[in-house]
């Protein structure tokens, strides 16, 4: 069905389209059996396909990319699609607007997307509170989903306070999330990317690292890096990993690189997703993994379309996988495709 539909929505500006079909999966889902018809047609409860990461159980390997419930209000419509685990965000500790608009792009000849949205979401508070509220909302006889708070900084704090935008975002999602993305990897908010640097990037992570611990729980923290980085670049990568202890790495954000794209949009800035990342976040997730001997683990997304694709990435070294460009263009029949083919 979503194929016949999908010519319609991409005559309007994603964005838009985005909200329209969010707040419809979202009435569906309030109507009477919604919900369990949803579940019937995408989603798979087969427990071959649960998978035990750092610590935590995941109801399957396929879960949705942060950036596309930015604000933690469709994690039950994402897990009645059959995702296994959402991450919400970025999410920062006050609400800003981002980017404006139009900021983000299709590109239909390239199976992409560009988007320069910065971040746009309601603040920290808005998503601890939502967040909370699906977990109050569950029947006895339900499991939540593992549900990622990736965390970032506004956009007005300069680079040598970042830290303390990070610190907030994480004491704040503490009790409500089960596990925390740090993201200084985004194209799209002004000078974020330096803090991939090794000194910078290591001082956020050790002090998240020292707040880690909470009536005796602590939380994975997972690094999230850009597909542009070096091989000197991911070495150390790999290093600050082993150094902070922290829990594994999220490869990749979406890229700055244009290279071999054809559609009309090809020039907007922003940072793009989608086919053309395919090949590189793979790259990246497998020589980390050979770098590291393995010894993290490694959630691969980027340009994952097909059932295939997936497979190359944990075939590449990833122990989960994750959505966003790919569930545009094919829908959530693309989720029920992996899962197949991973339990097959």
């Amino acid at each position: 069905m979503y194929q016949l539909l999908k010519p319609l929505l991409f005559k309007f500006d994603p964005e838009n389209v985005h909200y329209f079909v969010t707040r419809n999966l979202k009435r569906l889902n309030k109507m009477p059996g919604g919900t369990a018809i949803s579940k019937a047609i995408w989603a798979s409860d087969d427990k071959r396909l649960e998978k035990e990461v750092f610590g935590l159980k995941f109801k399957n390997a396929v879960g949705l990319a942060a950036g596309f419930d930015k604000n933690a209000e469709l994690i039950a419509e994402m897990g009645a699609l059959g995702f296994g685990f959402v991450e919400v965000g970025t999410v920062t500790p006050l609400p800003q607007p981002g980017n404006d608009k139009p900021r983000m792009f299709r590109l239909p000849a390239d199976e992409a997307l560009i988007n320069r949205m910065g971040f746009n979401n309601l603040g920290v508070d808005v998503a601890a509170e939502r967040i909370a509220a699906y977990r109050r909302s569950l029947k006895t006889s339900e499991t939540a989903l593992i549900i990622g708070g990736n965390i970032g900084k506004n956009k007005v704090t300069p680079n040598e306070d970042a830290v303390s935008d990070y610190i907030k975002c994480f004491d704040r999602l503490f009790d409500v999330v089960d596990y925390f993305v740090v993201n200084v990897s985004s194209p799209n908010t002004p000078g974020l990317r330096a803090l991939q640097e090794k000194e910078p990037l290591m001082h956020i992570l050790n002090t998240l690292q020292q707040r880690n611990s909470k009536k005796g729980i602590s939380r994975p923290i997972l690094l999230k890096i850009a597909p542009d980085l070096t091989n000197d670049q991911l070495d150390d990568i790999a290093d600050i990993v082993k150094q902070t202890g922290i829990a594994g790495i999220i490869a990749t954000n979406t890229t700055i690189s244009r290279e071999g794209l054809t559609s009309a949009f090809k020039g907007e800035t922003g940072g793009l997703s989608g086919k053309p990342l395919t090949k590189r976040s793979t790259e990246v997730i497998s020589y980390l993994n050979k770098v590291s001997g393995g010894s993290f683990p490694i959630i691969g997304v980027g340009g994952i379309h097909s059932a295939e694709d997936a497979a190359e990435k944990i075939a590449a070294g990833a122990v989960l996988v994750q959505l966003y460009t790919g569930f545009i263009y094919e829908g959530p029949g693309l989720i029920k495709r992996i899962l197949t083919r991973l339990k097959d």
